[in-house]
């Protein structure tokens, strides 16, 4: 992920941080930075699903659109959508409409809530996983590890469905479970810090 390119500012950056501005703005301010609210946990998890076969500058592009889709991804009033709140969702233009992945969401707030209900905090039972930093991850960034693997399986026992290895690593890179910013990166150093 190096990359010797440099912006005015004269910082190193990972190397897909460069495309635009958009994501530069999500490189710098958000992607990596260590997340611990549960709800905001569960939206990007939620928002990482609808990625899968796409490329996140997508999602960032419709994410206005997805949070007013989803009541703001509050689980509660996710969980309680009809047959008709999906197929509302399913003819919404401005978002995925992929009716697996929209059905998925709704699965996913009730299983979150089930977890909830029973005594298990999302982003407390997440963050436990890591052993509760973030890992400092040094040299090529896979697409999954043993890991996401676990985690993958662990969700998927607990109801969730879209939630793949490959989906639960870059949420895990999303939100800052672990650190892939490159060593180079100007925002590796800020992670570790916990900025």
């Amino acid at each position: 992920m190096a990359t010797e390119t440099f912006l005015p500012d004269n910082k190193p950056r990972c190397h897909w941080g460069f495309s635009d501005q958009m994501m530069l703005d999500y490189h710098d301010n958000e992607w990596g930075k260590p997340l611990y609210d549960s709800r905001a946990l569960w939206e990007k998890l939620m928002l990482d699903g609808f990625q899968a076969g796409l490329s996140w500058r997508i999602i960032l592009k419709k994410r206005a659109a997805f949070r007013l889709a989803f009541c703001s991804f509050e689980p509660q009033k996710v969980a309680q959508f009809t047959d008709e709140d999906i197929e509302r969702l399913v003819g919404n233009a401005d978002i995925i409409r992929s009716r697996s992945k929209i059905n998925a969401v709704v699965k996913n707030a009730r299983a979150y809530l089930a977890m909830q209900q029973a005594g298990e905090e999302f982003g407390e039972w997440i963050w436990a996983q890591v052993g509760g930093k973030p890992i400092q991850h040094i040299g090529p960034v896979p697409t999954k590890d043993a890991l996401s693997e676990r985690i993958s399986k662990d969700l998927k026992k607990r109801g969730f469905t879209f939630v793949g290895p490959t989906i639960v690593y870059a949420w895990m890179e999303a939100t800052g479970l672990i650190n892939t910013h490159h060593p180079d990166c100007f925002r590796r150093a800020q992670v570790v810090g916990g900025a």
